[in-house]
């Protein structure tokens, strides 16, 4: 495992879930069940939002960022793993293990990013309605993704920066199910001081720094929504926002659990179990989350999956 000149580490070993023989057989089923179902659903919302012009707006272009986010995300932790059950082989090598740690990183930041933007939309959605389509018009959709989307990839880069100048001499095992930050910090053998900071820093400014801003979208929402007269007029307003803040809770909770803490509470293995519930679970349930509870999307997965001779525009609901 470490080549001749230097004692470098050339893999990796994850350890993934060690149960018997049968329990794996079920892990594996479960697990390959739900990678499938959450390519499927993902991949229906996606095309569902690009062949709908009803849905060409804002709050579903974001919805299609997001769904093409948890496509990639989940490709990246979950196709290795079912490897591993199906060959158990739980090698991976270390350019592969940095490949994985970037995407991984510069996902997940992504992700913290696209719901602080979509929670903003939200917020001008139902506090300046009559403004709304010239304060959120097509253009500023798009650079608001896109910053989204860079600001992860670029942070990612920086984090990855410090931690492939790490030697990693041996052990070479890796308590976890993929590459991820904290198990390879301890793996190291020189000083990691640097890039536990430089970690934490950025963990918190990609994390907490979209919470905040989904926060204080949620609190400006909330106001907006009790001074509405009508019971019925705050129920519709608030079923606007009730998925997403479901997303925020789930998606934000399991994040912060993991990575916005200190460096000694990482050992552990508690953390392998929360990071199936935002690397596998979050990305599963998302289009459900989303989609149920939203008539237009309903209507247009309706068409789209039958067909429109199959259902017609005037048809009733």
């Amino acid at each position: 495992m470490r080549n001749l000149s230097g004692g470098q580490v050339e893999a990796f070993v994850l350890v993934g879930f060690p149960t018997s023989p049968p329990l794996q057989l079920l892990l594996f089923s479960l697990l390959l069940a739900i990678y499938l179902l959450t390519l499927f659903e993902n991949a229906l919302i996606i095309s569902t939002i690009w062949l709908s012009p009803s849905l060409h707006r804002p709050m579903y272009f974001f919805l299609g960022h997001l769904s093409f986010l948890e496509l990639w995300y989940i490709n990246v932790t979950v196709p290795r793993l079912l490897g591993a059950f199906l060959t158990q082989d739980r090698r991976v090598s270390y350019i592969g293990c940095m490949t994985q740690l970037y995407f991984f990183i510069a996902l997940a930041c992504t992700e913290c990013a696209l719901l602080a933007v979509m929670a903003y939309d939200r917020y001008l959605a139902i506090c300046e309605p009559l403004r709304y389509p010239s304060l959120m018009p097509p253009r500023l959709a798009t650079r608001l993704a896109a910053a989204s989307w860079g600001s992860g990839f670029f942070s990612s880069m920086m984090k990855l920066l410090f931690i492939s100048r790490l030697s990693y001499c041996g052990p070479n095992t890796i308590n976890h199910f993929f590459c991820d930050i904290s198990p390879l910090l301890n793996l190291t053998c020189s000083d990691k001081e640097q890039a536990e900071i430089v970690d934490f820093l950025l963990a918190l400014v990609m994390i907490l720094l979209p919470l905040l801003a989904v926060v204080s979208s949620y609190a400006a929402i909330v106001v907006a929504i009790l001074r509405i007269p009508t019971a019925q007029g705050r129920q519709k307003a608030f079923s606007t926002c009730v998925s997403h803040l479901t997303v925020v809770v789930i998606y934000y909770s399991s994040t912060l659990f993991t990575y916005a803490r200190p460096q000694a509470m990482y050992t552990f293995n508690h953390n392998k179990i929360i990071s199936v519930l935002y690397t596998v679970i979050v990305p599963f349930l998302n289009p459900a989350i989303y989609c149920l509870r939203n008539k237009e999307v309903k209507d247009a997965l309706k068409k789209t999956v039958l067909g429109r001779c199959h259902y017609p525009r005037d048809a009733p609901d």
